[in-house]
């Protein structure tokens, strides 16, 4: 797509959905970087390892993230950088957080055609794939990691 379409497409859009568009585009530059470390250098970022989320949320939150999920499909369709399944799902887990949102991230393994093991990594809030769900299916997972939030009426007491 050549820039000045570019422009026009993100230009034309109403200026929530740009916001969070440009939002999308910088987490992802941010997890394309940070997964350039070796993953135990970046995997406490991710949040609680070996635990899960609640299946359940508030409706907000839902709606929140279905938008969430759409700026990271665009954004990313649109990135010069490589955001393949991982810098998507971390993308989306930090806006997530930025606004006091729970989610669960996981990580899973499988075999190819010719019989080479690939991953995938999928982001969950509630009972929502906000990224990687049409990928996810026929994955063994083997990792998954937790972003609880702490009540705010909690916060200064840890």
């Amino acid at each position: 797509m050549n820039a000045l379409r570019w422009v026009t497409r993100i230009t034309s859009t109403d200026s929530q959905d740009r916001r969070m568009f440009l939002e999308a585009l910088a987490y992802l530059a941010w997890a394309r970087l940070l997964i350039l470390l070796p993953f135990q250098k970046y995997a406490r970022l991710l949040g609680q390892p070996m635990s899960e989320t609640s299946h359940e949320t508030e409706q907000r939150n839902k709606e929140f993230a279905t938008r969430v999920s759409s700026a990271i499909r665009r954004a990313g369709r649109l990135s010069p950088l490589d955001t393949r399944c991982l810098v998507r799902a971390i993308a989306a887990m930090k806006m997530l957080k930025r606004r006091r949102i729970e989610s669960t991230l996981y990580l899973g393994t499988a075999k190819d055609k010719d019989g080479r093991m690939i991953a995938h990594a999928w982001l969950r809030c509630g009972n929502l794939y906000v990224t990687g769900a049409e990928e996810m299916r026929g994955f063994t997972v083997v990792g998954k990691f937790a972003r609880h939030i702490i009540p705010a009426e909690h916060e200064g007491s840890q």
